[in-house]
């Protein structure tokens, strides 16, 4: 039986310690964990699939598939509000 987090056998990040990926803010000492945290991510195969499953599942904090929490939300709206002006336009 498959599972949304089957990705994870392969990830990069499955012999690091979690609480990197999980700073608490985004300043200051958390700014550079949230870098180091990406730094992984950019060396893993699996990072597209970390990446949907964190929007899938919606993940509210942390660093998934090399984004941020701040990115994951911004990349929400952008696809939201792509979506709204398509079926804007579809309705024309």
């Amino acid at each position: 039986m498959s599972s949304a987090y089957d990705w994870r056998a392969k990830a990069a990040c499955r012999d690091k310690d979690p609480e990197l990926f999980f700073p608490v803010g985004n300043t200051g000492a958390a700014y550079q964990q949230i870098e180091e945290a990406k730094a992984v991510c950019r060396t893993c195969k699996v990072i597209d699939a970390c990446l949907k499953c964190a929007l899938d599942t919606n993940q509210d904090y942390g660093v998934w598939g090399g984004l941020s929490e701040d990115e994951r939300r911004a990349l929400k709206r952008r696809a939201m509000r792509a979506r709204r002006s398509q079926n804007m336009q579809m309705q024309i």
